[in-house]
């Protein structure tokens, strides 16, 4: 079955509009390594349009990966809450919640087994075709239950409108 993603409702893309459109966001998660000492984890995001974001990670695990996806809005407070959901080639399920007067990111990430043992084959950016076949192989290793789920909260450390350091995309590309 080909994946179907959700959409964003149309009733709330005024409020998209008002809210997140052309939002760029640069926040740190306080994460452990894998000895389990405290590192920070930095992302960087950019919510394009009503049906796609745009994002780079420059800490922690996955560092080095460049990406955009199509993706589902969700207004839970005009203002304060929204909700952003999507899926990766890697097989990856990203949920995440950004707290606009609190300055907060929340986020369950359903990184894939494929994804996850291998996080140095999951770098890359998403425009070069060797990364994009190597993600999709990284989604056939394991089952649909053979996932780290993983909690995290960051605090946003910048807000401002446009692409920032990110590359622009068309809204057009090939996403899963």
């Amino acid at each position: 079955m080909p994946s179907v993603h959700a959409t964003t409702e149309q009733h709330t893309i005024p409020l998209f509009d008002k809210d997140l459109r052309d939002v760029h966001l640069l926040y740190d998660y306080d994460a452990k390594d894998a000895q389990g000492n405290p590192e920070k984890w930095r992302y960087e995001m950019w919510f394009f349009s009503e049906t796609r974001i745009v994002y780079a990670i420059h800490g922690g695990p996955m560092a080095g990966r460049i990406n955009f996806q199509t993706a589902s809005y969700q207004c839970i407070r005009p203002g304060e809450l929204w909700q952003c959901n999507w899926l990766e080639e890697t097989g990856t399920i990203v949920s995440l919640v950004y707290d606009i007067p609190n300055k907060k990111i929340t986020t369950l990430l359903g990184f894939s087994q494929g994804h996850w043992e291998n996080a140095e084959a999951a770098h890359g950016d998403k425009r070069n075709p060797e990364d994009m076949a190597r993600w999709r192989n990284l989604a056939k290793i394991g089952s649909q239950i053979d996932r780290v789920l993983l909690n995290e909260q960051a605090d946003i450390l910048e807000s401002f409108k446009g692409k920032g350091d990110l590359v622009p995309i068309t809204g057009e590309e090939e996403t899963l």
